[in-house]
């Protein structure tokens, strides 16, 4: 996997934050990393690109596994970066999971598409197109027809999905929408696994939980070994994977300015700043 270790850098789907400087979250909460898996897609450039293609599409639930299928199939046998990510996420699946158990694949709005249609299509199973709503379509593995389908007679189903933090999105939508089809989620395969307790989660649901990269101090010392960051970083980076809150607490503590600067920024991290002192969000 350190050919895909070396894809996530590459394309800035996953970033280090400078030293002293962590990134600014949407929760209003602060870490050393930032993380956008659907980079892979071969850059940023075209995986925005993608993203915006699919919101312009959404309009139209029973024509847009197509489209988006077609768009990943290009990029698929044009872009040698993300050819070598799904071929590892292919090979990863038949290595783990008897394929001939799978019956369907599936993959929920919006940035599981960029994974979960190319890999049904590879692995010759139909797709199941998961919405926020719930609601679903399915696809044959070439994407020529699409359906709604109300039952699936206890089918088995991989989900492949971008990444997995708290499993969130797992146990309010996927797991719930694979269930209201008559089917199960048996298996579970992502591209990053930020190691934050979703794969024990979906794995209490019964479901095999597999990724290709784990968030971890493995992850820390092979950016390092590739001069990507250095020895205060990676300290920083293993203080988070420990304990995010208590590391991230002690370094305001250390560094009032890092929050001040940050009341005084530019209007999106000004929001942030406040939501953090407003909510007291590391007891300070």
């Amino acid at each position: 996997m350190s050919d895909l270790m070396s894809y996530l850098f590459e394309t800035s789907a996953i970033r280090f934050c400078e030293e002293n400087k962590p990134f600014w979250y949407t929760s209003g909460k602060i870490g050393p990393y930032f993380i956008n898996t659907h980079f892979v897609y071969g850059n940023e450039k075209d995986a925005v690109e993608l993203l915006s293609f699919i919101d312009d599409s959404l309009s139209d639930k029973m024509t847009l596994p197509k489209k988006v299928f077609e768009k990943v199939l290009e990029q698929y046998n044009t872009n040698e970066i993300y050819k070598n990510v799904i071929d590892t996420m292919k090979n990863y699946i038949e290595e783990n999971i008897n394929v001939d158990e799978i019956d369907y694949v599936s993959g929920g709005e919006r940035r599981d598409w960029f994974f979960s249609n190319i890999i049904a299509y590879l692995l010759d199973k139909p797709h199941i197109t998961i919405y926020k709503d719930l609601s679903t379509v399915i696809s044959d593995s070439t994407f020529e027809n699409t359906n709604i389908v109300t039952t699936l007679d206890n089918k088995k189903v991989l989900h492949v999905a971008d990444l997995i933090t708290v499993a969130s999105s797992y146990i309010r939508a996927w797991i719930p929408a694979i269930k209201n089809l008559n089917a199960n989620i048996c298996w579970s395969c992502v591209v990053v696994d930020r190691m934050q307790g979703g794969k024990e989660k979906i794995e209490a649901e019964g479901i095999k939980s597999l990724s290709l990269v784990q968030v971890d101090s493995n992850l820390f010392k092979r950016a390092k070994e590739l001069g990507i960051i250095n020895d205060a970083q990676v300290e920083m980076l293993n203080g988070f994977f420990q304990n995010p809150d208590e590391t991230m607490r002690n370094f305001l503590i250390a560094h009032p300015e890092f929050l001040e600067n940050a009341l005084n920024s530019d209007e999106k991290t000004q929001k942030r700043a406040k939501l953090l002192v407003d909510s007291n969000l590391y007891n300070l």
